[in-house]
């Protein structure tokens, strides 16, 4: 799952070494924002060092390296990637599925230098720009590494010429384009950090809302928020329980060859039923019974 995906700077050893207590899915050792140019060289020794020595748990671990129009970003690729630590990029200020395709092909010779399988190396998205956002689909089928694309959060505003609202009616639009681009491609969609880290009420209402429209999860810029968004995310017990009728009583009906099943006077049918296998898999129930 990827209800939680959580930066930890490049630079800071102390946050390297504790991020994965914090419960999150899934990390992100950030190269980029969160690295002053001055220091993106040790970071990216730290980073290095970390992928080969540090522990992580059970966390997905990706490296948000800096954008292909930098100087960095092929120094980045070459010091992360032959870590069998790491899942994966999140490549920033990814406009056009060029950008997606110069990144596989970097990759793809880093792999294949190092020994390791090509393809193995996923890549996580950021769309930051209009024309990113524009061109959501296509960059989502630009390579079979895409894992996951982003919507950006304060670079989108910018490039709007707006500012990020308490609402975030600036956003609304582009969360909906993305998430329909990410389903119909076959990637997950996963929304923008939430940047008030002290306040817990507008982080749920925020995370309520990204739930609704399709997202599977959300960064996060704080582990404070960690569990709030989780909360959100987990199925609740009657939710549950309502998924393993559904499920068993399909099952059953499929059992006799019955193609339909009513489920507390409500006709089941195939979209019916994969809502609720989704939740039971959300809810960690890989097996019904």
């Amino acid at each position: 799952m990827r209800r939680t995906m959580l930066y930890l700077p490049g630079n800071n050893p102390n946050m390297l070494t504790r991020g994965y207590l914090f419960g999150s899915d899934g990390l992100i050792l950030d190269l980029e924002d969160a690295v002053a140019m001055s220091e993106k060289d040790t970071a990216r020794i730290l980073v290095n060092h970390f992928l080969e020595q540090g522990e992580f748990g059970n966390c997905e671990v990706t490296v948000r390296i800096n954008g292909v129009d930098t100087e960095y970003w092929k120094d980045d690729l070459a010091a992360v990637v032959p870590f069998k630590k790491l899942n994966g990029i999140r490549a920033p200020k990814v406009d056009t599925p060029e950008t997606v395709k110069i990144l596989d092909e970097e990759l793809s010779a880093i792999e294949d230098k190092n020994g390791i399988p090509v393809g193995r190396t996923q890549i996580f998205c950021l769309l930051e720009t209009a024309k990113g956002i524009w061109n959501a689909y296509d960059i989502a089928c630009a390579s079979s590494r895409v894992a996951a694309i982003i919507p950006g959060g304060e670079d989108l505003t910018a490039d709007l010429k707006t500012s990020r609202s308490k609402e975030g009616t600036e956003l609304e639009w582009a969360r909906r384009m993305l998430v329909f681009a990410a389903r119909a491609a076959g990637v997950d969609p996963l929304d923008t950090v939430f940047p008030r880290v002290s306040d817990d009420d507008g982080l749920r209402q925020e995370t309520e809302f990204i739930k609704q429209l399709g997202f599977s999860g959300k960064s996060i810029i704080h582990p404070n928020q960690i569990s709030i968004i989780h909360e959100v995310f987990n199925p609740t017990e009657q939710e549950i329980q309502k998924a393993l009728k559904i499920v068993n009583a399909a099952k059953e009906a499929a059992a006799r060859g019955q193609g339909a099943v009513s489920v507390d006077g409500r006709m089941v049918d195939i979209p019916v039923v994969k809502r609720a296998e989704y939740v039971l898999q959300r809810a960690g129930l890989s097996e019904v019974k």
